[in-house]
């Protein structure tokens, strides 16, 4: 059975500085198709820090000042958007951010594959691809067995949090992650979250009197699903 992408696989053209940072740094901090075959905190940086894993990170500017200001914690942002992975790893290495790795693949099979149950401190989803097409919707990142999958990956006490601006994706994702084993942090959608930063295309959204949803869900202890 072939896998559905919950991803349009994009193709963009790198400037000299996109691949001299694919060049130098994918190498020393990319988690390639083969390693790490274990993904976690010790085995990416070290030490046994916390791990949070950004499901498309896009640009990584965002992805990039987060980790900046939370250095206790190790981020992982999964890209497939080449550009993307490369404008990631410049920014971070411009910034001297050293708790960040970039995983270019898919981050479902990571998840399934890579990262053990009970492991993740977050899992962060911002604004993923709305597929708003009503037979495109079994694409959405957002589903329940997806869901399942990453609570089964969060440590107890880890959270989900998801944002988006099609508001009926928004109300997909809350009722998809009210009918989960996560347990809402808000009553309804969260208010937005001071730590996670403004993005070039959430700022485009806004100009366009596009709302933002935020929607923050967390594991409770004993709460276990597929692994």
């Amino acid at each position: 059975m072939v896998a559905i992408r919950t991803y349009h696989p994009r193709r963009g053209r790198l400037s000299g500085r996109h691949r001299d940072a694919l060049d130098r740094l994918l190498p020393v901090y990319g988690v390639s198709e083969t390693s790490p075959v274990r993904v976690d905190g010790a085995t990416l940086f070290g030490r046994d820090v916390p791990l949070v894993l950004e499901i498309g990170s896009g640009m990584g500017e965002a992805t990039v000042e987060m980790a900046a200001a939370d250095p206790d914690r190790g981020y992982l942002a999964a890209e497939i958007h080449t550009p993307g992975v490369a404008n990631l790893l410049a920014v971070a290495e411009e910034r001297g951010v050293t708790n960040l790795r970039v995983a270019p693949l898919d981050a479902l099979e990571l998840l399934r594959e890579r990262i053990p149950p009970d492991s993740l401190a977050a899992v962060h989803i911002f604004f993923p691809d709305p597929w708003p097409k009503a037979r495109h919707h079994k694409r959405r990142l957002i589903q329940p067995a997806h869901v399942s999958l990453v609570a089964s990956r969060l440590a107890p006490g880890g959270v989900l949090h998801c944002a988006t601006d099609w508001p009926e994706y928004a109300s997909w994702m809350l009722e998809t992650l009210s009918a989960s084993a996560l347990v809402n942090c808000f009553d309804g959608y969260a208010p937005r979250p001071e730590h996670r930063p403004w993005t070039k295309f959430e700022l485009r959204g806004i100009e366009a009197a596009r709302p933002v949803f935020d929607l923050v869900f967390r594991k409770v202890a004993g709460n276990n699903e597929s692994r």
